[in-house]
């Protein structure tokens, strides 16, 4: 197989057979989550469960400040590379033309410059997860190899997108093929490892805070 001809296929089946597995996964374990159901709650209302659910959501965006304190490291590198992610996937023009192809639906991009610097920032934040995981005794103990993993489909995009887009290394054909097939294995484990927690943090957050509404609780 050609260069271009691996290309082709990354582009045209890899990509098909990533984009059901992922759509499909995705749609199935959501699936499970919500057939799972709870108990009617026989107490009185004390609150609205809906205004409680909707709070917890976005006031769980930032850390209390006991866990701050504890977790200070862990907490700043991980808004960093999510953040840097989100750059990267949804304000970089070639990605928001793919989700245009594939959706309709596009906006605008940031510069370039400006991405090819988040890119730079998250793979150095996901650089300093994986040594603090491997270093602090309490990660180790904590770690399974699924977080090794997580962390492994997640870098990947992020180096060869960017080795791609600066041309260094190898051909571009082959670049770009590598970059688009370290997509769709992350797409392939998407929905079967903790990166469904991107969907996912939705629905405990406002549950969570939904059951504490309901008891006129702040979550």
């Amino acid at each position: 197989m050609t260069e271009i001809e691996f290309l082709s296929w990354v582009r045209g089946p890899g990509f098909q057979i990533a984009s059901v597995i992922f759509v499909f996964g995705v749609i199935v374990r959501l699936f499970e989550i919500l057939m799972l159901g709870r108990k009617a709650n026989l107490a009185e209302a004390n609150g609205s469960e809906m205004s409680g659910g909707v709070r917890t959501i976005f006031s769980r965006m930032a850390p209390e400040s006991d866990t701050f304190k504890r977790s200070r490291f862990t907490i700043v590198v991980g808004y960093i590379f999510h953040i840097g992610l989100f750059i990267v996937i949804f304000l970089f023009a070639p990605h928001i033309l793919l989700i245009t192809e594939v959706t309709g639906v596009g906006w605008s991009a940031l510069p370039t410059p400006i991405v090819d610097m988040a890119a730079v920032i998250t793979m150095i934040a996901l650089a300093a997860v994986l040594l603090h995981r491997v270093k602090d005794p309490v990660m180790q103990y904590l770690a399974r190899m699924e977080d090794y993993l997580v962390w492994l489909v997640t870098f990947l995009p992020m180096v060869t997108g960017y080795l791609a887009f600066h041309r260094m290394g190898l051909p571009a054909p082959s670049l770009l093929a590598l970059h688009i097939l370290s997509i769709e294995l992350l797409m392939v484990l998407f929905p079967f490892t903790k990166l469904m927690h991107a969907f996912t943090f939705i629905l405990s957050r406002w549950y969570n805070g939904a059951i504490a509404g309901y008891k006129g609780v702040r979550s």
